[in-house]
């Protein structure tokens, strides 16, 4: 008995001992930065650059026929007025009809280029709540120090930024070192074949090499991650697949009155309750435990004994992340049904019923394995099964957080945004850069956007605006990640 409270007591000290030691060896990984450059910034003007752009509604439809051509024409006069300098010294391009590609000749020959990446085009607004807007969504109005309307955080705001900022530094005399790509593109909400993608392949054919890809993706957090006192800028070093998978039954019609066992409704029913209460497994992995990585020196000690020990605490760290859908997307494949179609009449047996479920894919996970699992969960060959391939994306690579073109985006980030910590993340939405995965193994997606728990849902949602001073922050991220990237 002696003996194994001994063994028990040593296994005791031991673990405590483990412990111990992983939690003190955790070291900041914020690095120490120069001041930033200098810069003089028209504020209202370039407010006024970034309201004009809201102007025009070049909102994306899955049906080609419906897209408003005229409209992001009528953008791409815009840009040119707007920002001359650029469109004077830079070369541009029309891709796929709509879509933009700026170069910018750097003073060294050779194949290293960085590419910075915007869309154009801006989801619709939802029916019946444009009266819900305290502005009119495209009105484009400067009011109470902020710019409103449709595209105001998601992405004019990238766009005009970037913009800007080149004119800004052309207007200084500068010209960098390395050749700059900038890619716009017109259908990014809809998937982007016809315009991130077909520039992808153009850049593919030209033999380009870049060194870091940057697109739209995660913002700074203020008052979302818990357990952090300061706000978290969060880059996105990959994004979740994406795929949706039609569910069809068919069955018997006629009235209502005389029913079978079961309707093809009912059939469906049961197929999409099977598929909810077996969710994909919980990963804590990838950009998920890097993320913590980043972020555990700078929390609490308790929250620093688990982190800093998630062989032990894993399962209960989990747990936790699991019990909310913003962070329970972040460590597993997710399971949405989105979209439910039966009989036209309610006394009326449906001869036909149709739902749409939607699958977010994490990293380990793909289209394939999805699939398997629909088809194993639902076990029932009366529901018939197909993607719907209109948008359909693998998920992708993971890139590298312990490399130059990182450490460039970070030392940008703590400049601009001296308070602020940075750490990787994982995107959960789609974005065009994925169709530039083949170009380059650093594809990062960071919006230099302030959010709080109120402005999340302003995105593709009602009254999105973004405040004069923090596009002013924006110009000078993109200013000063220029001048770190190509000095």
């Amino acid at each position: 008995m002696k003996k194994a409270f001994l063994v028990i007591g040593l296994g005791l000290v031991l673990l405590f001992s483990v412990v111990s030691i992983r939690t003190v060896r955790l070291s900041s990984k914020q690095i120490p930065v120069e001041p930033s450059i200098d810069l003089a910034l028209d504020r209202q003007e370039i407010a006024e650059n970034l309201a004009g752009a809201l102007r025009f509604q070049t909102i994306s439809s899955q049906d080609s026929a419906e897209m408003r051509g005229e409209e992001l024409i009528g953008l791409h006069g815009f840009l040119e007025q707007a920002f001359p300098r650029v469109h004077s010294t830079l070369r541009k391009e029309v891709v796929g009809d709509y879509s933009l590609l700026y170069t910018w000749e750097g003073q060294e020959e050779g194949p290293t280029q960085i590419l910075l990446i915007g869309h154009m085009d801006v989801v619709p607004i939802e029916l019946g709540t444009v009266d819900d807007w305290t502005h009119p969504p495209f009105e484009g109005r400067i009011s109470d120090g902020y710019i409103w309307g449709r595209g105001a955080m998601d992405d004019k705001v990238a766009v005009t930024g970037i913009l800007e900022a080149v004119e800004t530094l052309l207007g200084e005399g500068f010209q960098p070192r390395r050749t700059i790509l900038i890619a716009f593109g017109h259908d990014e909400e809809v998937g982007g074949q016809g315009g991130g993608a077909l520039i992808a392949d153009l850049l593919e054919s030209r033999g380009a090499e870049l060194e870091y890809v940057l697109d739209e993706g995660l913002l700074i957090t203020d008052g979302i991650v818990p357990n952090i006192p300061k706000p978290v800028a969060l880059v996105g070093i990959a994004e979740k697949g994406y795929v949706s998978i039609e569910l069809t039954v068919e069955g018997v019609g006629g009235h209502s009155s005389m029913p079978p066992q079961q309707t093809a409704v009912g059939i469906l029913s049961s197929a999409i309750h099977r598929l909810e209460q077996n969710p994909f497994p919980a990963r804590l992995e990838g950009p998920g435990r890097e993320m913590f990585d980043y972020l555990a020196p700078e929390m609490p000690f308790g929250m620093k004994v688990v982190l800093a020990n998630l062989w032990l605490f894993g399962g209960l760290v989990e747990s936790q992340l699991a019990a909310s859908p913003a962070t329970n997307a972040a460590i597993r494949t997710t399971t949405a049904a989105t979209m439910f179609e039966g009989s036209i009449k309610e006394n009326v047996l449906p001869t036909y019923a149709r739902a749409v479920v939607n699958f977010r894919i994490l990293f380990g996970d793909s289209i394939a394995s999805v699939m398997e699992h629909v088809r194993r969960t639902i076990d029932d060959p009366r529901v018939q099964m197909r993607t719907l391939v209109r948008e359909i994306s693998e998920p992708s690579p993971i890139s590298d957080t312990d490399v130059p073109s990182f450490e460039v985006l970070q030392r940008t980030i703590h400049q601009v945004f001296p308070e602020v910590l940075v750490a990787p993340g994982l995107v959960l939405a789609a974005t065009d850069s994925r169709h530039y995965a083949g170009l380059s193994g650093n594809v990062y997606r960071f919006s230099p956007m302030w959010a709080g728990p109120e402005d999340i849902d302003r995105i593709h949602g009602t009254n999105e605006r973004i405040s004069v001073e923090n596009y002013e922050q924006i110009v000078r991220f993109y200013v000063q990640l220029i001048h770190n990237s190509a000095p």
